[in-house]
């Protein structure tokens, strides 16, 4: 697609028929390595594609080299180390929210820009191929005004009824997954229950469930679900509160650590199995990186609440006080939970500014986070609002936002932003079932990771984080592909 020849990112992607077959220890976390003899670089390309700040190329394929014997490097020759036969966590998939703003900004586009979205987010061959969405329960801020599913007072839920997602969320959730061939992996999200529900009677600013409703609010979720699916949009999961340790001045609920573990093991977990919902997978936490190793061990530590959980989700926000990421604190969680999943579900850049929609530090954030929380343990990735209008809304709370894509409801047009581009980087190349393997860079300008699809293809992602252009092999086995990484750019490989 023409968006396409706007980004410097560079990956590596390498196809072969040799795959790996095994697979890593989920009682110790470590991989179960075959020997590096069963991975040859004879005859083999590699296919660079690369968005960068500096011209035009975005996932505009750039380059194609081959392997070459080249024995150990020399402390001057930067590289890039990849070991197929080191593998680690299953990658499940990447996405982004599709919420009530975003299915408003997008039925306010011409139809002709609505179908040009669809394509680039969802289309597997044209695009860059999301096979992840989620979505809000009841309303959150980037809604238009809060709204729930059930009248005041209904503690039987007799009223339920999705009306509020006809218009707008409920259209582009199913044309999304129709452009994502018929199958795409939707989650769900509450931000804050009725507001008679809770102890301080009001959907915004936090509050917390009353625990006569506890009950209630768990056949809640069961009702979205069926809802959905009744009206054609299967529900791969669900998260039990967004954000949950977050007093917001918009929809939120808080949950202690142990409120949220047993809201799961004594209503919302056998709820689901009661109402033939078993196969759904609940997520637990759905907030920062700075408490999820605490909040981890109080579900996981309890097998009767750990039985029930699919995985933590997380966010990146607690670097808002100026600090940095906390990628260590997801390497924490993996290393003491390797059975459990770790999923980003929510991640965006915030207090939107007119005229800076490619600013260039957006996108390299995406792919700073991508590649170290995936290093890390990270199974898949869903970024936020998939697209915002030319205000970084409609929000009812004024809480403005960037998303990858912005659609300008007043003229029709629509800006691919350089994030959108970093995230196509891993999504467009990276393929459910895939397994992350070894790669380590030479230089600390270089960021990368690495993944081995099914059908035996690697993929290495390369981002370079510095203003001067490197030169580097990417070193596989004593054999070498030489490549270089533009200043401020990010590249996939593929062989």
């Amino acid at each position: 697609m023409k968006q396409f020849t706007y980004l410097a990112m560079l990956v590596i992607f390498v196809s072969c028929s040799d795959k790996t077959s095994k697979d890593v220890n989920v009682a110790t976390g470590t991989p179960i390595a075959d020997s590096a003899a069963a991975f040859s670089t004879k005859g083999k390309t590699v296919t660079v594609y690369t968005t960068a700040d500096s011209g035009n190329l975005r996932l505009t394929i750039t380059d194609t080299v081959s392997f070459t014997q080249m024995g150990q490097p020399m402390e001057t020759q930067v590289c890039v180390f990849v070991d197929p036969a080191k593998q680690y966590q299953t990658f499940f998939g990447i996405g982004g929210a599709i919420t009530d703003a975003s299915a408003e900004t997008y039925a306010k586009l011409p139809k002709e820009k609505q179908a040009e979205i669809l394509k680039a987010y969802f289309d597997k061959e044209t695009g860059i191929g999301y096979t992840v969405a989620r979505t809000n329960i009841n309303s959150c801020d980037f809604s238009t005004a809060s709204y729930t599913y059930v009248n005041q007072g209904d503690k039987d839920l007799a009223s339920f009824n999705i009306a509020p997602d006809k218009q707008y969320k409920i259209p582009l959730i199913k044309a999304a997954m129709a452009a994502a061939g018929g199958k795409l992996n939707l989650f769900a999200s509450p931000w804050s229950p009725p507001s008679w529900m809770k102890d301080n009677n009001d959907m915004l600013h936090g509050g917390k469930l009353k625990p006569d409703y506890a009950q209630s609010w768990a056949m809640y979720y069961t009702k979205f679900i069926k809802e959905y699916e009744k009206d054609g949009m299967p529900v791969w999961g669900i998260s039990i509160q967004n954000e949950p340790m977050a007093k917001q001045k918009w929809e939120s609920c808080i949950y202690t650590a142990e409120e949220e573990r047993d809201f799961l093991k004594n209503h919302l977990g056998p709820t689901m199995e009661k109402e033939g919902l078993k196969d759904k997978k609940i997520i637990v936490w759905d907030h920062n990186r700075d408490l999820v190793f605490q909040r981890a061990q109080t579900y996981f530590d309890d097998p009767a609440a750990a039985k029930y959980a699919w995985g933590i989700g997380f966010h990146w926000y607690e670097d808002w006080s100026g600090g940095e990421q906390m990628f260590e604190n997801v390497k924490r969680v993996h290393e003491a939970y390797p059975d459990k999943n770790i999923f980003f579900t929510e991640g965006c850049v915030d207090k939107f500014k007119p005229g800076h929609l490619q600013d260039w530090s957006m996108g390299e954030r995406y792919g700073r986070s991508m590649i170290n929380d995936f290093n890390n343990g990270m199974v898949g990735f869903t970024d936020w609002n998939i697209l915002l209008d030319e205000t970084g809304g409609p929000n009812h709370v004024g809480n403005f936002c960037y998303a990858p894509v912005h659609g300008d409801t007043k003229t029709g047009a629509v800006t691919y932003t350089n994030s959108f581009y970093y995230i196509g980087h891993f999504s467009k190349f990276i393929k459910p079932g895939a397994k992350r393997i070894s790669s380590a860079a030479s230089r600390s300008q270089l960021l990368t990771t690495a993944f081995r699809n099914e059908d035996g293809k690697t993929v290495v992602v390369v981002m370079n984080q510095g203003g001067t252009t490197i030169p580097y092999y990417v070193w596989i086995n004593g054999a070498a592909a030489a490549i270089t990484a533009k200043s401020h750019s990010i590249a996939t490989l593929v062989f």
